[in-house]
């Protein structure tokens, strides 16, 4: 039986599919992969590369998107940055663009924020924390 990977890419909607695509590539650093134009039978979607060969599609819609926390109270899905200093560039860049964000935590394997997209729709940002050696020490 073939072994999962990862997952391969994540939907969202939105009503503003530029604003939505803005957001993520200057707030977060995504990469737009492609974009296609809406047709008679298809909405204008958009996928943005968020590393790893991982992708957010987002499908423009008439209808505001659902913006509820997951049972936990916290975003249900979330991106990952490489480190403690990047998680808090990314939440300066935020921040300094007027966008909510949380305060950094301190979870046991893990730091976490948690960002609104501009249609208010939650989204965790995590860093690893670096596993402690045999030592007790963080590993480098």
């Amino acid at each position: 039986m073939p072994e999962l990977l990862g997952i391969n890419h994540l939907t969202l909607a939105t009503p503003d599919l530029d604003r939505l695509v803005a957001f993520y590539a200057d707030m977060l650093g995504a990469v737009l992969a492609f974009e296609r134009a809406a047709t008679p039978s298809d909405p204008r979607i958009a996928v943005v590369d968020v590393g790893g060969n991982d992708h957010l599609m987002i499908v423009e819609t008439a209808t505001i998107p659902r913006t509820d926390t997951d049972p936990l109270g916290r975003a249900g899905w979330g991106l990952r940055v490489g480190t403690h200093a990047q998680l808090r560039e990314v939440r300066d860049r935020i921040l300094a663009a007027g966008w909510p964000v949380g305060p950094i935590e301190t979870l046991p394997t893990q730091w976490t924020m948690t960002a609104h997209d501009p249609d208010g729709r939650p989204v965790d940002i995590r860093a690893h924390r670096p596993r402690p050696t045999s030592s007790g020490s963080p590993a480098a």
